[in-house]
């Protein structure tokens, strides 16, 4: 809603109408909604975090995580962002001046490469349209070209939430097999951890990023790297600088449920809540949740004629739906329009996308009912700014979603 100026009768003066009834409907690919059960699991008094009370806490996170990153081996938390896990991932296993291969795949993936340029890593880049899968034969070649092994490792962003894009990691990690080469296997999992299926141990990656704010239904605030032996190992020849992202000291401290240093208490709590529900709901319907929502979200897209920014269709995010704006069309202007009129917020552009596309979030704590609210504030949005639709993305959606829906109502 937006503010407007009204008579107030009670003093006789006008003033700025901003309250906004109702619920805000957030969209963007994360955060993502924090449920009702998280939040008053994060509402307790903190405790100590040197106690007996913490330490059951501590190991039970601890082990929750493994059973989400589907890995028998450890799992560590920072108070950060996702950005944060980037830097542990490159600083504990990596040395100044070693070789890592990333795919210019979206923004998320030039951010990553940017903090190993800051570490003093030599970044190498494998030229992609964003738009598309990453190229496995671009990779395959590029090994080829690597008899010395100067590659130590290659990091990919499983789902990229700047395009909509999610990329293949087996087949990467099928390629580094094939190659016989022993760089390691790096994977930003940050929004797909908990909405989409990852199987760490499965694809033999060697470390995860992960991050609290996307499927695992938390405030931001803490980040997480999913462990393989061989990353462990690495460890011990990294000679890259580091104190506050050590994964040894949290290891060490890990085995008796405990932290090095003070820990982010509340959002643990919030953690072992969300853990919970993902376990109540078996990571398989969750997945199939996600999968079921995209559905109906690109319904919608393709009844209103909308060009959706992925242009391979089994590449298409759960978790987001990017789509062009037509042309003579401003992303930013509808995004404002709606959060303005209608309270629902939507992602951006990000980078060299600015303007050019918008994104639709449908990961976390949703349902169909949050999605076809939002999916109503986009139809009002496109009709107030005068966008063609072809068709009622709505109603599209709502009959995707039935029909998606009937088996497990049969």
């Amino acid at each position: 809603m937006m503010a407007m100026t009204i008579l107030d009768p009670f003093c006789g003066a006008t003033r700025i109408a901003t309250m906004k009834p109702g619920r805000h409907f957030l969209h963007i690919p994360g955060p993502s909604n924090v449920p009702d059960r998280v939040l008053r699991a994060i509402d307790r008094p903190t405790i100590d975090h040197r106690g007996p009370e913490f330490r059951a806490l501590g190991r039970e996170v601890l082990t929750g995580l493994r059973r989400v990153f589907k890995t028998a081996h450890p799992v560590v938390i920072f108070p950060a962002s996702g950005t944060g896990a980037w830097e542990a991932a490159l600083c504990n296993t990596l040395s100044p001046g070693d070789r890592v291969l990333f795919f210019d795949c979206g923004f998320f993936s030039g951010k990553w490469e940017g903090v190993a340029e800051q570490l003093g890593l030599r970044p190498e880049r494998i030229e992609g349209d964003w738009r598309a899968p990453i190229r496995i034969d671009a990779l395959a070649q590029r090994l080829a070209d690597d008899p010395m092994k100067e590659i130590r490792a290659v990091a990919v962003v499983h789902n990229e939430t700047s395009t909509g894009v999610t990329h293949p990691v087996a087949r990467v990690r099928q390629a580094l097999d094939k190659a016989a080469h022993p760089a390691l296997l790096m994977v930003d999992a940050v929004s797909s951890l908990g909405s989409i299926d990852y199987r760490h141990d499965e694809w033999s990656v060697d470390v995860a990023i992960a991050a609290s704010q996307k499927g695992l239904m938390l405030p931001p605030g803490l980040s997480f790297n999913a462990l393989s032996p061989k990353a462990l190992e690495a460890r011990t020849r990294a000679k890259c600088p580091r104190a506050y992202w050590d994964w040894g000291p949290q290891l060490e401290a890990n085995e008796e449920g405990f932290f090095p240093y003070t820990p982010s208490t509340n959002l643990l709590y919030g953690l072992r809540e969300a853990l919970a529900m993902l376990e109540e709901e078996g990571l398989a319907a969750v997945f199939a949740r996600h999968t079921r929502l995209a559905t109906g979200a690109r319904a919608a897209f393709e009844a209103w004629g909308l060009e959706f920014y992925g242009t391979d269709p089994d590449s298409r995010s759960s978790v987001v739906t990017a789509f062009v704006m037509p042309e003579g069309f401003d992303g930013d202007t509808l995004r404002k329009t709606v959060l303005e009129r209608y309270d629902l917020s939507l992602g951006g552009g990000l980078g060299r996308l600015r303007g050019r596309v918008v994104r639709l979030g449908h990961l976390g704590s949703l349902n169909e009912m949050m999605l076809a609210g939002a999916l109503a504030g986009i139809e009002l949005g496109l009709g107030d700014l005068g966008i063609p639709m072809k068709a009622s993305g709505v109603a599209a959606a709502v009959a995707a979603l039935r029909t998606a829906l009937a088996p497990a109502h049969a």
